[in-house]
């Protein structure tokens, strides 16, 4: 009987994982709507006395979502006056929920990534994930990778798709 010999050990191909370069740190979704007057109505004094009551030490290090889950219509300068309280504590903030949080965070590592490691390389990006992973970043980084590498495959190595192959 022939020995069994691994060929994808034994490939060029290189894995990318989106998963690890997931960012450490708490999420929180901060909704406003207790600081509106029955939650649709905000009213400036009663507001600003809700955030200035507010433990903000709480979101040391985290990232945070603000929404508000009621129909109320939020004027822009009130989240602005809550990112005074939180831009010392918190690492990011945006408006909007976790979802959107995950894709923002992940839109600016894949900006900065270094992707030169890849150059030239046959690269499966890594299609199956435990961590929230959105589905934007597959696309970014997909466009990205296809800059660098020789080809560019989503998947795992016994079962990929093949995206792109530069010419």
């Amino acid at each position: 009987m022939s020995e069994i010999v691994n060929r994808v050990a034994q490939s060029a191909l290189v894995t990318f994982n989106l998963e690890d370069h997931y960012p450490k740190g708490e999420r929180i979704l901060l909704d406003i709507k207790d600081w509106l007057f029955e939650g649709f109505i905000l009213r400036e004094k009663e507001f600003r006395a809700a955030i200035s009551g507010h433990n903000w030490a709480q979101y040391k290090d985290a990232y945070v979502a603000l929404t508000c889950s009621t129909d109320a219509i939020i004027p822009g300068w009130a989240y602005m006056l809550i990112a005074t309280e939180l831009q010392p504590h918190a690492k990011k903030m945006l408006i909007g929920n976790l979802e959107q949080l995950e894709t923002s965070l992940y839109q600016s590592i894949i900006e900065k990534l270094d992707l030169s490691e890849y150059k030239d390389r046959p690269v499966i990006i890594k299609g199956c994930s435990n961590k929230p992973v959105p589905p934007n970043a597959y696309l970014w980084i997909t466009s990205k990778m296809q800059t660098v590498a020789k080809s560019v495959m989503y998947g795992e190595a016994c079962s990929s798709v093949p995206l792109y192959k530069r010419r």
